[in-house]
């Protein structure tokens, strides 16, 4: 793993928002490659309920100020970064008034999707992108962690399928038990769509359920993990009919070594 660029994409990371199977898995798979010698970079949402002054966020001027198109609407992206503690890890924070300034992450006081959570899966998405390629960091793996990031590798396949910063980037996207029941926004095939990607990449977004989301993630990963113990049925037989490099659950005192093996043996190739 010595000098290989690994972006981490996920919808939660410790220690910004509390403790689950996501925010903990995107905090210790950059450790352990930051340990190995890898370079590592972080991308997460700044949502409203994290703490800016405890975990001294700060704005970055120089990546921050270009307006992503959402659905026909110019929405500003501004990015924040801040340093874990004891681990020099650096954590960038996408960020915009409209979609994270309120003080929750995904759902409402009663537990409620919020509607424009496809919109922000779209916005973050894009974000990360536009980011990096400001940084003009080109990463050899992208992995991705999170229904809100599961956006990600469609976009990078399709919308920027002709930037060449990430001609040569794997994307790793891991399979969660962490979902919601509902479905997102029924216009996020229209929104998606309005991107000039073609409707047969995402046809199965006419219903945006957690299900279908992952299996648009799937279809544009080149190398899956089982995250969770147990995931959807529906998800354990979509990936065994990927035919693509699937990592199964491991439990943590044995993900490590599996990890790193999967990427240097399945990925990095």
């Amino acid at each position: 793993m010595k000098d290989k660029r690994i972006l981490y994409v996920s919808s939660e990371v410790v220690p910004y928002l509390p403790e689950t199977e996501i925010s903990s898995m995107s905090f210790e798979a950059p450790r352990l490659v930051n340990q190995h010698g890898g370079q590592i970079r972080i991308f997460m949402p700044r949502y409203g309920n994290i703490n800016e002054r405890r975990h001294q966020l700060h704005e970055v001027i120089r990546l921050s100020g270009i307006n992503l198109v959402i659905n026909d609407l110019d929405m500003p992206l501004i990015i924040k970064v801040a340093s874990i503690p004891k681990e020099r890890i650096q954590v960038y924070f996408i960020d915009n008034d409209e979609y994270f300034k309120r003080k929750a992450t995904l759902t409402d006081e009663s537990g409620n999707l919020f509607p424009d959570n496809d919109e922000r899966a779209i916005f973050f998405a894009k974000g990360v992108i536009e980011t990096v390629k400001k940084l003009n960091w080109s990463p050899d793996v992208i992995h991705v962690h999170g229904w809100l990031a599961s956006l990600l590798p469609l976009y990078l396949k399709e919308y920027y399928k002709d930037e060449p910063l990430f001609s040569d980037s794997k994307i790793v996207t891991s399979i969660y038990s962490q979902s919601f029941d509902e479905t997102l926004n029924k216009d996020m095939f229209n929104k998606i769509k309005f991107d000039n990607i073609e409707e047969n990449m995402i046809n199965v977004l006419e219903v945006p359920s957690y299900i279908n989301l992952m299996k648009i993630a799937i279809n544009h990963s080149d190398a899956l993990i089982v995250g969770s113990e147990s995931i959807p049925k529906d998800l354990e037989t979509y990936l065994k009919d990927s035919n693509k490099p699937v990592l199964d659950y491991k439990y943590k005192d044995e993900f490590g070594e599996a990890y790193t093996e999967f990427l240097n043996s399945k990925v990095l190739i």
